[in-house]
């Protein structure tokens, strides 16, 4: 069966909308191979229906190494006026400090490590989770068959986004969730079934 979630999207780089939120997702890119060089953040709130409202903003990562602009279509032109991530991250401590925070990878929280050691400061006390393990106990026979990227759950799932944008990749990430709740239920995650408001 092919789940159809009622997508709702959030100004670029206004506070974080409220919720409740069952849960969020978040995914990053970056300007080049250092990850403290995030240049986009997206984060995708799963709503007690399970719509799932989009929040993204451009972050300036201050360099003039664009090594992966032909991946993501972000440059220099693109984050021109954006805030730097000590302001976007400003806006995201408390609010995502209510929820379980679902990352398909490792990547996206070692991005925020990584930009936080830069500011010389911990990074967010997050609980962090990954979707990939959700999807590995979900849909085994991908071991070695596609694996458990998103790109090879876009093909599975028959999911619709546009890969190495934060916002819509952060939405794919909340939408194998769900798909793997759904088809195997709740025990499988790492969220539970309480609803949080950002507070």
């Amino acid at each position: 069966m092919v789940l159809s979630f009622l997508r709702r999207s959030s100004a670029t780089g206004t506070a974080f909308p409220s919720g409740p939120f069952r849960f969020v997702a978040l995914d990053v890119e970056t300007a080049n191979h250092d990850r403290a060089s995030i240049c986009q953040i997206g984060v995708a709130g799963v709503r007690p229906d399970n719509s799932i409202e989009t929040w993204m903003t451009y972050v300036d990562p201050c360099t003039s190494t664009w090594a992966f602009t032909g991946l993501h279509g972000i440059s220099q032109s693109t984050v021109k006026g954006a805030p730097k991530f000590v302001d976007a991250l400003a806006l995201l401590e408390g609010p995502l400090g209510n929820f379980t925070v679902y990352q398909h990878s490792g990547f996206d929280r070692s991005a925020f490590r990584a930009a936080c050691t830069a500011l010389r400061r911990e990074e967010p006390v997050w609980n962090w989770q990954n979707s990939v393990t959700v999807a590995r106990r979900a849909w085994p026979e991908l071991n070695g068959n596609g694996g458990h990227g998103l790109a090879s759950l876009k093909r599975h799932l028959r999911l619709s986004f546009d890969h190495h944008d934060a916002g819509e990749d952060a939405r794919a990430a909340a939408e194998v969730v769900l798909h793997a709740e759904r088809a195997k239920g709740i025990r499988i995650c790492f969220h539970d079934d309480r609803i949080e408001s950002n507070r």
